[in-house]
């Protein structure tokens, strides 16, 4: 088949630096309807998901109080890698980033590779947080969980279909929910170390992150193990690029978002985390309880437990419904460069991506059936293979980075408006960095079997490629990149 891309007319991708302008249609068909309001809370709520809520106490427990440095430490990796992005983002704002800069640069298997496991793991991400989404009902309700998993799919799918300024809404919102918690419990564990209000006022203290143990009372390797902890909690971050083909002003606000997130890490995570254990001891907290939760309890105020429930139930939400979103535009991009099929390239009259998000959507209701059939294991069938997906397209972002500005260096490309300070050293250092996260991943046995899917998905994407390649074989073997 040839691609739709060029059939259909509808895309000019192939221009360096090329897009629409900031008019209300971007060059892919999409309509603009992203404002700077609603980029700016996708990227603050990229950065705070069940991961930090649920996450960090298993974190704690293996790391003790160094964890805030695994934090600080993850934090500027992700500073470079978001940076890395804003540079290719500026050079050229497409909604199918990293997946179509990783075609650009380093051909079309690696655009393939990217973009359909880019698809797969929001698609594992959607059945993971609709699944925990519904466990969380259980709070309060004796509901099946596969019915509300089933009731919140079906409502995030319709949201997804009327507008993408719906989508941006209800990120907004849930993102507002995520940093008024958030904020919320700073504020008050800052009261009881300075006032020494509630149950833990008499304990509380900066002492605490250094009294039971050290900074370090599970050693270096304890800080090191939890890498892959850490970096989970920040898998998403790098979503606000698959908006930049949706943004109304995208040359203006997407560096704006990404150059926020120094300060979200350094509030959200570090910040709150150090409260947290200066006001609990971090010996008390355990893995699977949120320390959100502990902290309250320790506190003596009982409906913290509720409040934190709706916190990560919104997370949750948040979570698919970026699913919903991201898995429709990317199928979208590849079938536009005919590595996927045709009907992924159609649009609704509002601009959406109708046949993509649908068929992501079916899949997703997958975990409705786990959750029918598996209710109390659900959550442990499906997220293994989240993070090291993820992680992928991080390696992409930055290796297509740092091909780029060798050939922007040279004169073959333009320069982008929006350097990545430091590079290409600081993605060479960001890729080592997930170099050794991954080894992290390896040696421990509960993240080992992320790695064990890897192998199978990639064979399944070569023999798909090979036979996407025998009934396509006019497709183009060159990168864009490569032809000029």
């Amino acid at each position: 088949m040839t691609s739709a891309q060029v059939d259909e007319g509808q895309v000019d991708k192939g221009r360096p630096g090329g897009d629409a302008g900031d008019s209300g249609t971007s060059g892919e068909g999409y309509q603009r309807g992203l404002g700077a309001r609603q980029i700016q809370m996708i990227a603050i709520g990229g950065a705070i998901g069940t991961g930090l809520f649920l996450g960090a106490g298993k974190a704690i427990d293996r790391a003790g109080p160094s964890l805030i440095l695994a934090y600080v430490i993850a934090g500027l990796v992700i500073f470079f890698i978001m940076r890395a992005l804003g540079e290719l983002l500026m050079y050229r704002p497409v909604s199918g980033s990293f997946s179509e800069y990783a075609r650009e640069f380093l051909g079309p298997f690696f655009g393939f590779v990217t973009g359909w496991t880019y698809w797969l793991f929001w698609v594992v991400t959607g059945i993971t947080e609709v699944t925990a989404a519904a466990t969380y009902m259980t709070y309060w309700w004796n509901i099946p969980q596969w019915l509300s998993a089933l009731v919140f799919t079906v409502i995030l799918y319709g949201a997804n279909l009327i507008s993408v300024k719906l989508f941006g809404e209800l990120e907004f919102w849930f993102s507002m929910v995520k940093v008024t918690a958030i904020i919320g419990m700073i504020l008050i564990c800052a009261g009881v170390l300075t006032v020494g209000f509630s149950d833990a006022g008499d304990t509380a203290t900066v002492a605490n992150l250094w009294n039971d143990g050290g900074f370090f009372p599970k050693g270096i390797t304890g800080t090191l193990m939890t890498l892959q902890i850490v970096m989970f909690a920040f898998l998403a971050v790098e979503l606000v690029g698959v908006t930049a083909g949706e943004s109304k002003d995208p040359k203006t606000v997407l560096p704006k978002a990404i150059n926020t997130v120094p300060w979200r890490i350094a509030v959200f995570y570090v910040g709150a985390l150090i409260m947290i254990l200066s006001v609990v001891p971090w010996s008390t907290f355990k893995p699977g309880v949120s320390p959100f939760v502990k902290a309250f309890e320790e506190m003596g105020f009982s409906v913290g437990a509720a409040i934190v429930n709706f916190v990560v139930l919104t997370a949750a939400l948040s979570s698919c419904n970026s699913g919903m979103y991201s898995t429709g535009r990317m199928l979208r991009d590849l079938a536009l460069n005919g590595q996927g099929p045709r009907a992924f390239t159609k649009l609704t009259k509002n601009g959406l991506p109708l046949v993509g998000t649908t068929f992501s959507a079916a899949l997703m209701l997958v975990g409705v059936g786990i959750n029918y059939q598996w209710p109390g294991e659900a959550f442990n069938y499906v997220v293994s293979f989240a993070t090291i997906s993820g992680m992928w397209a991080w390696i992409m972002i930055l290796v297509s980075q740092i091909r780029y500005r060798r050939m922007a260096d040279a004169g073959l490309l333009p320069q982008s408006s929006f350097k990545a300070p430091g590079a290409p050293y600081t993605s060479w250092f960001a890729l080592a960095f997930i170099g050794m996260v991954i080894v992290m991943m390896a040696i421990d046995k509960d993240a080992r079997i992320s790695l064990y899917c890897a192998p199978l998905w990639a064979l399944i994407l070569f023999v798909s490629y090979r036979a996407l390649q025998s009934r396509n074989p006019s497709a183009p073997e060159k990168t864009s990149a490569g032809t000029h």
